[in-house]
């Protein structure tokens, strides 16, 4: 399908146009396709219970299906990434998006929890590689001025994930039975593939093709790992306490079962509202946004350990933690492809699998201290310390000079500028 289509064309618009630059199509769509990702990516947690029922199976078993997706994608960014740094983006998408909604039907017909299992691992495969292409195809067709605007529209069917699929997934869950969750993420891949074929633009390939060695140069530059280290520990301290909100609200602040599901969509409706404001500035304040939004995740997980107790207190930090938490996100997206751009496949890869290895660890490090008998309580202490930690990398990145360049590392191996790597420079030239 590579060779049909509208053809994207090779100059963007000016970055420093004065008129604010319409977002193409292209890039919800594939926002659209980031919310049945998230769906599936997150509806677990509502659904241990009658999935451990059905598969005989405990609850711990279960929620390995939650860490087999994360570890999925934390493994298939960078793999998918280089696997494909050569195909067509449009096609790669189309393949990524289809595997991915197989997944969904095998995990809904799964007879066995092994069957699930692997169904799980094959869906997050899936999932890392489309988010990495689709990163990179999304800045690859905007401005340079409105790149963290275009992964703000990507995090934002992230963020709509969490509002309406993950509760919706709940509700299926409870009254038509775990697979029914499945098969209606399946059907929302189905849609996404038809909007990818038929609106995602074809992008030519560039007159030199990428060379691997050349993208894996990224890896040389410090201000790549900081960006690694920063993405991890901002999003693995939220998860860290957000992982446990559901028995924090039931056994520490006294709240019923039933209200578990309204306050999860609160931390949703907080991401989305985060994601909307921080994708409209962090594009201008890059480094002010993230070190105000990790400060401001830190106050929040610190007033939850001081305030578990409190139902009120909990319920509306919540919904603070997801605005916080998702107001950052556009920007560690763009800080990657801002010191990577000269590898934007790799690049994008690599904030996947930085989000996720926070979303591993995070969870990991709070059932740690959950197994020490530090409580519940204690989870919202160790994810500030993890954030404490991502403002002190904030720090180093800035005093070491962190400013917007592409990394130096990619820019000058082989080539002569980004464009003739075939990356954006500026986003003046599309990747392939």
């Amino acid at each position: 399908m590579a060779g049909t289509g509208p053809l994207l064309p090779c100059v963007m618009p000016d970055s420093a146009s004065s008129h604010r630059p319409r977002m193409p199509l292209a890039v919800y769509i594939l926002g659209l396709s980031v919310f049945a990702l998230g769906t599936s990516e997150f509806m677990l947690s509502g659904l241990l219970p009658p999935i451990a029922d059905d598969m005989d199976v405990s609850i711990p078993q279960a929620g390995l299906l939650i860490s087999a997706f994360a570890i999925g994608m934390v493994v298939g960014a960078p793999l998918l990434a280089v696997a494909t740094l050569r195909l067509p983006r449009r096609t790669t998408l189309i393949a990524l998006i289809s595997v991915f909604g197989l997944g969904q039907v095998a995990g809904a017909l799964a007879p066995t929890y092994e069957v699930l299992f692997v169904s799980r691992v094959v869906s997050a495969l899936a999932c890392a590689g489309f988010w990495a292409v689709g990163a990179a195809v999304a800045i690859a067709m905007v401005p340079l001025n409105t790149r963290a605007r275009a992964m703000a529209v990507m995090i934002g069917g992230l963020s709509i994930a969490n509002v309406l699929g993950v509760p919706l997934g709940a509700f299926l869950g409870e009254h038509f039975g775990w697979r029914s969750a499945f098969w209606a993420v399946g059907a929302a891949s189905a849609v996404a593939l038809v909007g990818v074929a038929t609106r995602i633009p074809r992008i030519p390939l560039p007159e030199k093709k990428p060379q691997l060695r050349q993208e894996m140069a990224i890896y040389r530059d410090r201000q790549v790992w900081l960006a690694i280290v920063i993405t991890a520990l901002a999003a693995g301290g939220v998860f860290c306490a957000f992982s446990y909100l559901a028995p924090l609200l039931t056994d520490v602040a006294g709240l019923s079962s039933g209200w578990v599901p309204w306050v999860l969509a609160l931390f949703g409706l907080g991401a989305l509202v985060g994601t909307t404001i921080g994708g409209r500035v962090a594009d201008a304040h890059l480094f002010g946004v993230l070190l105000s939004g990790i400060s401001a995740s830190t106050v929040f997980l610190v007033a939850l350990a001081l305030f578990a107790s409190s139902q009120i207190a909990v319920v509306g930090l919540a919904f603070l933690l997801g605005l916080s938490a998702f107001f950052t996100a556009p920007a560690l997206n763009a800080r990657m492809f801002n010191v990577a751009g000269a590898a934007p496949t790799l690049a994008g890869a690599t904030t996947t699998a930085a989000f996720n290895l926070g979303n591993t660890s995070g969870p990991w490090l709070g059932g740690a201290v959950i197994d020490a008998d530090f409580g519940f309580r204690a989870t919202a202490w160790a994810g500030a310390a993890m954030t404490v930690v991502g403002l002190a990398a904030v720090g180093v990145a800035l005093r070491l000079g962190g400013g917007g360049r592409p990394s130096r590392r990619v820019a000058g191996a082989g080539s002569t500028s980004p464009a003739e790597a075939g990356a954006p420079a500026g986003v003046t030239r599309t990747a392939s």
